[in-house]
């Protein structure tokens, strides 16, 4: 099968013919119908989060066909659409998995950085860690949701009952978090890079009551906020622009150092927290919320040998939305 491969970091995917990979126990094959291209992907090829594992077939935004299964894979039945999101597996014994906080588990394994993933014609998962799909979205918008939506979902949920809600980086997970916040009631301004006048259109277009860049005062003290850009200095930026009692919950699992900020910034019962991966709960959860609203992927196909293409575009803000390989 072709894969896109990383040998090095950091370095560049090469194009490859390797073996058709076996699914072992608990196991399905699935024939790639398309694989999202995520932020987290950039930061594995440019070395800021590693793993274990070189070479490694990146891409953990999955969506394909259940065309075969090892032994005792019962769960999904030949043909079968599915998604394969960032988190692959879990220890299942530890006292994170034990409380329903399997995300943080020390033993986690992760789709694209310590097992292959989906820059590929076909790629295995266990089972148990796979979702059913939503109907009513293609492969290519279904492709997405698998760690933007989902990431986005968490996030969001942090944020508890806010009603304005201020949200920082509009891309991929940003987009679609945005219209769920809207389909909830909340007022949504959204945050982007200084002078990203098209960003801040999409944002408008998408529902969102204010577009401004990130350096800009939101009319409204926030109530919460997003961070999705991987920049520690809109931490305190977004403390700035909340009132008394909000939550900065940081999205990304990499991001540049935090600068120091005053007391009085983060005084006033605001906090600071991380979202860290995501539970299978969340993406049950999430599914339902996508099955029960049309949210909208804006999404630029590639085919799966312009890989780099897709993450060159996606680190210079070349296209709103999100990337996806279609093999």
């Amino acid at each position: 099968m072709l894969a896109m491969r990383l040998n090095a970091v950091p370095a560049a995917l090469c194009r490859e013919e390797i073996a058709v990979p076996e699914p072992g126990a608990g196991e399905i094959l699935i024939a790639v119908r398309a694989c999202g291209v995520c932020r987290t992907d950039l930061h594995i090829v440019d070395g800021e989060v590693t793993g274990d594992r070189l070479p490694l077939t990146p891409g953990h935004e999955i969506v394909g066909e259940v065309v075969g299964h090892g032994a005792r894979a019962e769960r999904f039945a030949i043909g079968q659409r599915v998604g394969v999101p960032w988190l692959a597996a879990t220890c299942g014994e530890c006292e994170f998995c034990r409380t329903g906080r399997e995300n943080l588990c020390g033993r986690a394994r992760f789709t694209g950085l310590h097992v292959d993933g989906g820059y590929a014609q076909y790629a295995v998962a266990r089972e148990d860690f796979c979702f059913a799909l939503p109907a009513g979205y293609d492969d290519a918008h279904a492709a997405p949701l698998l760690c933007a939506g989902l990431i986005g979902y968490r996030a969001l949920c942090m944020a508890g009952e806010a009603r304005r809600l201020g949200i920082y980086g509009f891309g991929a997970a940003a987009h679609l978090v945005a219209q769920v916040a809207i389909h909830e009631g909340r007022e949504v301004f959204a945050f982007t890079r200084p002078g990203d006048h098209a960003s801040q259109a999409f944002a408008r277009k998408l529902g969102c009551l204010w577009a401004g860049g990130s350096e800009a005062n939101a009319p409204e003290a926030l109530d919460a906020a997003l961070i999705f850009a991987p920049v520690g200095a809109l931490v305190p930026a977004a403390l700035a622009a909340t009132r008394k009692g909000a939550v900065v919950v940081c999205a990304g699992i990499h991001m540049s150092d935090i600068p120091s900020f005053p007391y009085a910034l983060l005084w006033g019962e605001r906090s600071v927290r991380s979202v860290a991966n995501l539970t299978r709960r969340d993406g049950d959860e999430f599914m339902k919320v996508a099955a029960a609203m049309r949210i909208e992927a804006s999404v630029r196909r590639y085919r799966l040998e312009e890989a780099n293409s897709a993450l060159a575009d996606l680190r210079h803000g070349r296209f709103d939305g999100a990337a996806v390989l279609v093999p």
